[in-house]
């Protein structure tokens, strides 16, 4: 299917590693012009072969984000499409206190705002997409992340709100529900445990379709449909690629 993204131009915050390198990758195969932002660079081999452009960005830094934004219409043109995708589960939550708690949405909420702000008149000459990439912990919680899910439930509620807002120029908002992806970063958290296959094992059995983990080429392939104009009359929602995780009952899968 051809999703009709060829040369126009998506901008994906952490689009240089995890499931934002699957999102980078699968636009680029699907044509698209790629600019990543982020604040560490992504490998030097990958982005090459990808064929992406990069631009480093500190996205809790207002004036940065300005600065780059600037610098890209400059070096590309005006931006077809956003991926609001960059964040980190920090842990932060009840004992932390509400410095570590501010900070923690500077981290992964205001940038998403600040990103669409700056974007905006890009987005409505473009009658172009927005996509947010946010987490099923906003809405089964986790425990001891307070920050994160209050950003990632943020998310779903600015997704509906900008989809609304965005109504008259026809550019349309939607969010992805990551539930359980295997990435370098979900890897590397398994690692910490005492027995990492068990804990993987006791994960797979609760997702009820295949009892696998979701990959980052299934995110990616649903954050290029939400973009394409094959999505054209989807706005406002909230989709959930994860094999049933949060919405069948858990026991069908034991």
């Amino acid at each position: 299917m051809d999703l009709h993204l060829k040369d126009k131009l998506v901008v994906v915050t952490g689009g240089g590693s995890g499931i934002g390198a699957g999102i980078t990758e699968v636009l680029r195969e699907e044509g698209a012009r790629v600019v990543i932002l982020s604040r560490s660079a992504p490998e030097a081999g990958w982005l090459q072969k990808t064929g992406a452009d990069f631009l480093k960005v500190e996205l809790s830094d207002d004036a940065a984000c300005r600065a780059a934004v600037d610098e890209l219409r400059r070096s590309h043109g005006p931006v077809h499409g956003l991926v609001n995708n960059a964040g980190a589960n920090d842990g932060v939550g009840l004992d932390k206190g509400p410095d570590a708690f501010r900070a923690s949405l500077e981290q992964n909420l205001i940038h998403y705002y600040q990103m669409v702000h700056l974007l905006q008149e890009d987005l409505k000459s473009s009658q172009g997409a927005i996509v947010n990439i946010t987490s099923k912990t906003a809405l089964t919680g986790q425990g001891g992340t307070s920050a994160y899910v209050a950003a990632k439930a943020a998310q779903l509620g600015l997704t509906r709100e900008w989809a609304v807002e965005f109504l008259p120029h026809a550019v349309r908002v939607n969010a992805i529900v990551v539930a359980e992806v295997m990435t370098p970063l979900y890897r590397r958290w398994l690692d910490t445990m005492p027995d990492p296959d068990a804990r993987l094992g006791a994960i797979t059995r609760n997702i009820p379709l295949g009892q696998r983990m979701t990959t980052a080429r299934e995110i990616a392939d649903c954050c290029a449909f939400l973009l394409s104009d094959r999505a054209s009359h989807m706005t406002g929602q909230w989709l959930h690629p994860d094999g049933g995780y949060v919405h069948l009952d858990r026991a069908i899968a034991q």
